[in-house]
């Protein structure tokens, strides 16, 4: 058995370490067992009986956990540790799930507990990975809150019994079949509130004019069209009052089917008084009402898309998710689409995504030009939004620039559902938060930059 190499010297030889010694008489202690992310391997380095100050402190600890992010724990595992296959699969079996619709709790149980299996079997190769214990504890907490047992039937994860054309996000993780991790459909965000303002499939944030019709979308699978009239005389703020969707026929999916939503008028069925398209029991595009006349959603399953459609006042707020690659699927002739190009700079209110906001109602740029005077003060309409945001972003300063702009407090509701649409149908959360800026638009940072932050500040704080 090959043995230990040992940390310092026979004793009466001291050696150097970190510019502090081992003492001579003290052998070294025993190394750790190997532990939690590689832990016990970079714990032995640390001499016994070394200087306090370079002891495993807190902040010691907290550097030495991020170092080894990139370490065995992490990077050697990912070809070892089958998590990410596990949650592949489960988002392919609930990804088509509505939780309106009859069934749901029994068919996401069923998922869950698939889920749930997967992770035991590769439970050995995975510890010590942080996205398998993430997983793990969050799987307890959904069989919690579905009132899950953990005996019962499964979702079967066969390809061959799970895929079917008409199901967007298994037909692309089943385009290659080989041993590797199946690819993951890319989605995009756009969405579209108050006087109004625009979050682009970019995540460039604007607020524009754009009076009248104007084409949101417009690809070979779906057409996105809205209306929008001025708010206040005097004013070029516009918000929307029409919202026409067409969802193209799409192979043996879906016909056509056309949904048409104006101010009071917000139905849950097409156009046709259906509210569903598909053969049978498999319905691929479903319309589901959560709020009578005021907010409906549409699953689009054949093309992995979500539209969801609100009326709050006298105006319509709208947000969809769609995967990349179809919403780029259009020709140079369909080229004038907001969500994808943005609105034309001549239409454009905003100052390159920043919102000027005025110090009063009184000396509001466009008072002069003739609009009447909001009812709101600057410092009112702050209060009233901080009422409904505890973070001062884009979508907080849309709800101040609206209730200057109209002093319609309905506004304030519309921005409050625009930035929880974003959090239910954004892909990425690290992008959900945008703070407006004098110039470029500004992102919270990703994950990696926040973490090379806090590395910083750790070391920062031991020297």
């Amino acid at each position: 058995m090959r043995k230990r190499k040992r940390l310092c010297p026979a004793p009466g030889i001291t050696v150097r370490i970190s510019e502090r010694c081992c003492p001579a008489a003290v052998p070294p202690s025993p190394a750790p067992r190997p532990g939690w992310m590689g832990m016990g391997r970079r714990a032995a380095l640390f001499c016994p009986g070394a200087d306090r100050r370079r002891s495993l402190g807190p902040l010691h600890l907290l550097l030495l956990l991020l170092a080894l992010w990139g370490d065995t724990g992490y990077s050697q595992q990912q070809t070892q540790c089958r998590i990410q296959k596990c949650t592949t699969d489960f988002v392919s079996l609930t990804s088509h799930l509505n939780s309106g619709s009859d069934g749901f709790d029994s068919e996401f149980c069923k998922a869950l507990r698939a889920y749930d299996g997967c992770t035991q079997r590769t439970s050995k190769a995975c510890r010590g990975n942080l996205v398998y214990h993430s997983a793990v504890l969050g799987i307890s907490d959904l069989m919690t809150q579905r009132n899950c047992s953990k005996d019962g039937p499964t979702s079967s994860t066969n390809p061959e019994l799970s895929n079917d054309h008409c199901n967007f996000h298994n037909k692309v993780t089943a385009r290659e079949t080989g041993a590797g991790e199946k690819p993951q459909p890319k989605y995009l965000f756009c969405g579209l509130f108050g006087d109004p303002h625009l979050r682009t499939f970019k995540d460039h944030f604007q607020t524009c004019k754009v009076e009248g019709a104007w084409p949101l979308i417009d690809n070979n699978y779906l057409s996105v069209q809205v209306t929008n009239v001025p708010v206040v005389p005097g004013s070029s703020a516009t918000a929307t009052n029409k919202i026409t969707i067409i969802f193209k026929s799409y192979q043996d999916c879906t016909d056509q089917k056309v949904y048409q939503a104006v101010t009071d008028d917000l139905p849950a069925a097409f156009v046709d008084g259906t509210t569903s398209g598909g053969d049978g029991d498999t319905k691929t595009l479903r319309i589901i009402e959560k709020v009578s006349g005021k907010h409906v959603e549409m699953h689009a399953r054949y093309i992995g898309t979500t539209v969801i459609v609100r009326q709050l006042g006298n105006y319509l707020t709208l947000a969809i998710r769609m995967p990349e690659e179809l919403a780029m699927a259009y020709e140079e002739s369909q080229d004038l689409q907001l969500c994808m190009n943005g609105c034309p700079s001549s239409e454009r209110i905003d100052e390159h995504g920043h919102l000027p906001l005025p110090m009063s109602s009184t000396n509001s740029p466009t008072s002069s030009s003739g609009q009447s005077h909001s009812s709101y003060t600057l410092e009112s309409a702050i209060a009233k939004c901080l009422e409904k945001f505890q973070v001062r972003h884009i979508y907080f300063h849309s709800c101040v620039f609206d209730l200057l702009t109209t002093s319609d407090a309905n506004f304030t509701a519309a921005a409050q559902s625009a930035w929880e649409d974003v959090k239910a149908l954004h892909p990425r959360k690290e992008f959900w938060i945008i703070f407006p800026t004098n110039g470029n638009i500004g992102r919270t940072p990703a994950l990696p930059a926040l973490i090379l932050g806090l590395v910083s500040l750790v070391f920062v704080a031991l020297l």
